[in-house]
Parts: structure tokens; sequence; C-alpha cells
């Protein structure tokens, strides 16, 4: 129906002429109260905000001469993490003459992903960043 006669009809009915698909070809318009109307966007998009799973990067550290105790306990906290949807930083941290034995200690991280291999996916691999060396992982995509 042409936009003049729409128009008319809801000057006629006391109520606004609102444009829901602009760019559709022919627009698509509904007649109704625009307070109303944007009063009910707003409530919709309060509530997908709602519904939104907020993804948190929880960080794990850990030294080069850890335990097997303690790698399994952060092992356990991480597992948790991704469990709850939220994406993991393992940070394997060096301190004074550690840093001299950074090509050894590797395989500790290495280590760390493999015992998640079944939960969780290498976002980014290992990679040295000043005094510490620094993995993502998230959680596998069934």
């Amino acid at each position: 129906m042409p936009t003049k006669e729409a128009l008319a009809m809801a000057q006629e009915a006391g109520l606004d002429l609102i444009k829901i698909a602009p760019t559709a070809n022919p627009p698509v318009c509904k007649i109704a109260d625009y307070g109303k109307y944007q009063y009910d966007q707003l409530r919709k998009e309060k509530e997908a905000r709602k519904k939104q799973h907020q993804v948190d990067i929880k960080e794990i550290r850990i030294s080069p001469n850890i335990d097997t105790n303690d790698v399994n306990t952060k092992i356990n906290a991480a597992r948790k993490f991704l469990a709850k949807g939220d994406k993991v930083k393992v940070t394997l941290r060096f301190r004074g003459r550690e840093m001299a034995h950074i090509n050894t200690t590797k395989h500790v991280l290495d280590d760390f992903a493999e015992a998640l291999s079944d939960v969780a996916t290498i976002e980014k691999p290992a990679k040295l960043e000043g005094r510490s060396m620094i993995m993502f992982l998230t959680a596998k995509k069934d």
C-alpha cells in the first residue's frame, strides 16, 4: 500500500506508522504506538543481554620445577574453568636462574595441554613473553 495511505490510516487510528524493515523492498511498516514499541524493544534487548554468557579468561600460574601432584591440582582447576566455558591462560613463570633453562622446561606446558587434550584445544601455543611462557586453552566444541 502507498505510504501516504498508510500514514492516513495511522493518523485515523491515533497511532504512529513505524518502519520495521526500511531497507526491504517494499519497506515493511506497522501501525502502533511508537512509545510502546520503543519500550518493547528495550525490554527485548535487556532480556537478550541477560541470557548472554560472558567468556572470562582464567589464569593458572605454574613454575618450571612444579611437582606432579601440584600439576594435577592445577589441571583439575583448569578442567572446572573449561567446563564453565571460560578460556584458560596457563603461565609458566621463570624466576632468577630459571631463565637459563627455558628450553628444557617447555615440556611442562606441553604436558599440561596433553593432560587436558580430552576437553581442551590450544588456542595460542606456548610463547615466551618476558620472564614467562604463556599458552591459551579453550574448551573443545562438540
